[in-house]
């Protein structure tokens, strides 16, 4: 014989504090609601047209500097410590928090290139177009803001030739320098241990896998990627694009995975273990992209382009989730995403750094328990009636400025009329005489190993 007790606990009905809201019981079985897919679906609409009217995503510019910006880079260790660098040579210190410059630095007499800090945060590096690379011990920055000091170079290293760009090896006393050939520097014997030719004119980018560490990748002006093993004395491989790619970054939690930033306006994401396409193309841009990064957790992807926009990518997928752009912002010339995964960074031509929202409708500061659950809960709606044509078109909707908008429209008519072209003549050949490519297969000519 079954005895059914009557249970009632206090928590279920009694407020913890008098400004708390009263505690109503619902039955939450389905035949008691026979309206709750229409409730959700209006809850859905409502959340997606906030998530547009709260999007401010940006959140200051930090200005100092006298040229346009040449490169960003961001400490291993402190979350708020960020260097940057200008076209007239001089390196700049941050504090994100206060947005104020800690200390500058004479980096060099001309064109810095190039700045990074080494993976343990004990000194920043930079490269110029004085055939230099300096080092700055970062134990001499100051905490708080000094910005009429000038931080002197702890080294210098003389090289024979102009350099382009630089990364440092995780693990290692190992810094990779790039211009017409690859040097491999050692940093604690000051001198250069290995270079790499591969009949390439110049190289102008050059990075460091942060998990295979042994693993190194390149840009060169004959459009080609170069990837090499440091431990070998030759090159692995090397892919040749249609077009120059300007910039490229590795996925910081696949590391067989790496992206770069093109000239005919896309980012390609590429997989080492097989370059003779790429893994998907993402487009959007209207000008050559210069400058991209990958979040922390290795799923989105942001880019600086030409264009004057910031886009950021999803990894899986081929259009911009979302667009950034100012009145004032010129083009692009760097991008970096912080490593919270909170903010995104970009420098530009008319000599500002702006710092971004990662997700523009984002709310900052402490959250209640009842607000997360909220936002939880509205995400979860968005992502269930994201196929609904209204909720969609709210969500994908954003303003663009006139030169954007007139260079998308141009590209739409060019891109029609090239496939019309192709079906005029696929229609006029023998079969299979013109054979369908696909989008990810046209951009890539040759593959050598």
């Amino acid at each position: 014989m079954k005895v059914k007790m009557l249970r009632r606990d206090n928590a279920d009905y009694l407020r913890e504090t008098k400004h708390d809201i009263h505690k109503i019981p619902r039955s939450f079985h389905p035949d008691a609601h026979p309206h709750d897919a229409g409730r959700e679906y209006v809850r859905a609409l409502n959340a997606v047209k906030l998530e547009r009217v709260f999007a401010k995503p940006l959140m200051g510019a930090l200005d100092g500097h006298g040229d346009a910006i040449s490169a960003l880079a961001l400490h291993c260790q402190r979350l708020t410590w960020m260097a940057s660098s200008a076209a007239d040579g001089q390196i700049r210190f941050w504090d994100l928090m206060t947005k104020k410059t800690l200390i500058k630095a004479k980096g060099h007499d001309t064109f810095t290139r190039g700045i990074t800090f080494d993976p343990a945060g004990e000194f920043l590096w930079s490269v110029g177009d004085d055939k230099t690379v300096k080092s700055w011990r970062i134990a001499d920055v100051p905490v708080e803001p000094q910005p009429a000091s000038t931080l002197p170079p702890h080294q210098t290293f003389i090289g024979q030739k102009m350099m382009t760009g630089l990364s440092h090896q995780v693990g290692e006393p190992i810094l990779a320098t790039c211009g017409e050939n690859t040097s491999l520097w050692n940093t604690e014997m000051h001198t250069v241990v290995r270079e790499y030719q591969w009949g390439v004119d110049s190289i102008h980018d050059i990075k460091f896998n942060p998990t295979e560490t042994h693993i190194l990748g390149a840009c060169a002006s004959d459009r080609s990627i170069l990837l090499y093993d440091v431990r070998e004395r030759n090159p692995m491989r090397k892919v040749i694009m249609e077009l120059r790619s300007n910039e490229m970054s590795w996925n910081p939690m696949e590391p067989f995975v790496f992206a770069v930033a093109n000239e005919d306006y896309n980012v390609y994401s590429f997989d080492i273990r097989s370059l003779k396409k790429p893994l998907i193309v993402h487009m959007d841009h209207t000008a050559a992209v210069i400058g991209l990064d990958y979040s922390p957790t290795g799923k989105e992807i942001v880019a600086g382009s030409y264009d004057k926009t910031i886009r950021i990518f999803k990894c899986d997928e081929g259009h911009s989730r979302e667009v950034y752009h100012t009145k004032r912002m010129q083009r692009l010339t760097c991008v970096a995403w912080t490593k919270d995964n909170k903010y995104i960074l970009s420098g530009s031509d008319e000599m500002n750094i702006r710092m971004w929202k990662a997700k523009a409708w984002e709310k900052l500061g402490p959250l209640k328990d009842r607000q997360k659950s909220a936002l939880d809960y509205n995400d979860k709606l968005k992502e269930k009636f994201a196929s609904h044509p209204k909720v969609r078109r709210i969500a994908r909707h954003r303003q663009v400025p006139k030169h954007v908008m007139n260079a998308r429209k141009e590209h739409q008519i060019i891109r029609e009329s090239k496939k019309r072209k192709e079906a005029n003549r696929r229609q006029h050949s023998k079969p299979g005489a013109v054979p369908y490519v696909p989008e990810r297969e046209k951009h890539v000519i040759e593959e050598q190993e």
